[in-house]
């Protein structure tokens, strides 16, 4: 239900941007972006969204190699397939949309911090951070990871906007791409495993887990 709710909301976004959202968009955008996006702050923000995203799977796959607990082993594993999954999505996306990035579009109105190129919808660093906090939130359901994890994930699309390198509409692009990712993820590991362990022993070893 919730992945079929974000689907739509992303077709609603879609459709908002190709009939002429642009106003509105580049206002926000500039109303954010300043002349000298100089902010470390918000620079190694940016920078964050690899690195964290990497390292969480990662560190996740690690302490379940450590106590050899396939359980935990396969939280990373949902996590590292909502990456690739969002990164398949997003990236087909900037192929078909093909919008160019604000400073492109706007040279002397939106300020980049560093002259980037590419395709600006949607936001990439967005959907990998919001995959990222998504996954945790499903797999930790505690609030002081969910939480932290959203507030990263929402700093992250902010500072893509501060930075001058996406319009609202592409952060906003992204994390129903992030999110849905994990969603998705979550939800093929859950009928890989079960189909592939056949048994009720199995579901509720899942739901013990918290799977």
């Amino acid at each position: 239900m919730i992945l079929k709710r974000g689907i739509l909301l992303l077709l609603i976004l879609v459709l908002f941007v190709k009939v002429g959202a642009q106003n509105w968009d580049v206002e926000v955008t500039k109303s954010i972006n300043p002349e000298n996006p100089a902010s470390g702050f918000w620079r190694t923000t940016s920078w964050s969204a690899y690195f964290v995203s990497g390292a969480v799977p990662l560190f996740i796959l690690t302490d379940g190699i450590i106590k050899n607990d396939p359980l935990i082993k396969r939280k990373a594993y949902k996590v590292f397939g909502a990456i690739l999954i969002e990164l398949i999505i997003s990236e087909s996306m900037k192929d078909v949309f093909k919008r160019d990035r604000p400073a492109q579009a706007y040279l002397g109105i939106v300020f980049p911090y560093r002259n980037v190129t590419g395709r600006s919808f949607p936001s990439g660093h967005t959907s990998l951070v919001f995959a990222t906090a998504a996954s945790l939130s499903l797999q930790f359901k505690k609030w002081y990871i969910t939480v932290p994890a959203y507030a990263w994930a929402a700093a992250v699309g902010y500072s893509r906007i501060y930075l001058g390198v996406h319009y609202p509409t592409d952060v906003l692009a992204g994390s129903f791409v992030g999110a849905g990712s994990a969603y998705l993820s979550n939800w093929l590991n859950k009928k890989i495993f079960l189909k592939g362990n056949n048994g009720s022993a199995s579901k509720n070893n899942i739901k013990k887990a918290g799977f």
